[in-house]
Parts: structure tokens; C-alpha cells; sequence
């Protein structure tokens, strides 16, 4: 019996070990999925927008400016001079500037507070979220700058944006946006949409970027 138990003993074992064997969690491959809210850097769209878009927002553009001459607002700077141009900086610098000025405006929009401007902004802010979308997802697709990398020239603006958010009274900050509107759609953000080919834009451009809802030639 002694043997035959010791057997036994010997087929339990081995049955243990081959089941151990078989259930042994073995390496979960890593996801490689990109997270659900994750986007693709696509700026070449912006090229040009959509007549119907351009409308909505030299529309909402008018409108807001009638309702702060009602307000009477006045201000003594001008948070967005005539003379900046984001050609100024480097390409890869282009559009975390455009991104700071867009954060700035959908910031300043959205707490616009007559109700009677919520309709008349409602297609204006959905695309510009959208445009906020694309640029977050190619800034955050950059390699990270080393410290002091950055321009002067891109410090100090980023810099005057944050101090007007802090100083500037909010009649003035709506007026700035609200001027500053059509030239962010038709010359800042075309020119990132187009990186290197941007000097191209400043010749078929010009005035008429800031002033026209048609795209140029």
C-alpha cells in the first residue's frame, strides 16, 4: 500500500504543477490604442474656413461691437497693435501664440452677459472650440522645449496676455477680442495652418484678411 500511496502522492503533484503550469498569467501586451478624447494635429483645414462660418462670425463681430458702443466702453491700449505679427516668431512658436490669443477670446466670449448675444454666438464659439481642439492636439504632439528656449519676442507676449486678463476691465477685454476677431480667423490662423508657406500669405493678403469674409486669392 506504502508504494501505491506514494504514487498517488507523485500523480497529485504532477497534476498540480501542470494545472499551475496551464493558468500562469502571462504578459498583457501594452494598449496602443490612443486615449478616447485623444485628437490628430490637423491644421491644414484652416487653410480657408466655410463662407457660412466667415459670416457668423463678422456677424457676431458687428453685433458685439454695437452693443459696447451702447456701453460705452473706452479703453486706453490696445491688447492686440496692429504691428503684431505671429510671421514674427518662429514656426513651431506660431501656434502656442494663436493658441494663447484663441484661449483668451473663447474665455472672453463665453462670459459675454446679455443673454440676447447667446444665439448670435453660438455657432462663432462651437468652431472656435473646435479650432482650440486641433491646436492643443499639435502643441501637445511638439517635443517639449528646453528651459529658455523660447523667444523674447514670444515671452513677452504671452506675458502681455496674462497681465491684461489681470488688469484690463472686462468692456475692454471685449473689445479687444472682438476687434482683434477676423484677423485671428483669416491671417493669424492661416498662417499657422500653412507653417513654412506663411510669407506667401502676407503678400495675397494684407488688409484684406482682416477686414474681408472671403479668403484671399
Amino acid at each position: 500500500m506504502k508504494p501505491a500511496g506514494g504514487r498517488l502522492l507523485l500523480l497529485l503533484l504532477l497534476l498540480l504543477a501542470a494545472v499551475l503550469t496551464g493558468t500562469r498569467a502571462h504578459p498583457v501586451p501594452g494598449d496602443t490604442r490612443l486615449p478616447p478624447d485623444a485628437k490628430e494635429c490637423d491644421l491644414a483645414r484652416f487653410k480657408s474656413l466655410a463662407p457660412q462660418e466667415l459670416k457668423a462670425f463678422r456677424k457676431a463681430r458687428d453685433v458685439i461691437e454695437e452693443w459696447l458702443l451702447k456701453k460705452d466702453v473706452k479703453c486706453s491700449s490696445r491688447l492686440f497693435p496692429s504691428g503684431r505679427d505671429l510671421q514674427q516668431l518662429q514656426v513651431q512658436e506660431r501656434p502656442k501664440a494663436l493658441q494663447a490669443d484663441l484661449a483668451l477670446t473663447l474665455e472672453v466670449l463665453e462670459n459675454v452677459t446679455d443673454p440676447a448675444l447667446g444665439p448670435i454666438l453660438h455657432q462663432p464659439l462651437h468652431t472656435l472650440r473646435h479650432i482650440q481642439s486641433q491646436l492643443r492636439a499639435c502643441t501637445q504632439s511638439q517635443p517639449t522645449a528646453e528651459p529658455g528656449s523660447q523667444s523674447h519676442r514670444l515671452s513677452r507676449w504671452l506675458h502681455k496676455l496674462q497681465e491684461a486678463q489681470e488688469k484690463e476691465t472686462p468692456g475692454c477685454l471685449e473689445a479687444s477680442v472682438t476687434s482683434n476677431l477676423m484677423r485671428l480667423l483669416l491671417r493669424d490662423l492661416m498662417c499657422v495652418a500653412m507653417g513654412d508657406q506663411c510669407p506667401e500669405l502676407r503678400s495675397s493678403c494684407q488688409r484684406h484678411c482682416v477686414d474681408s469674409t472671403s479668403p484671399p486669392p
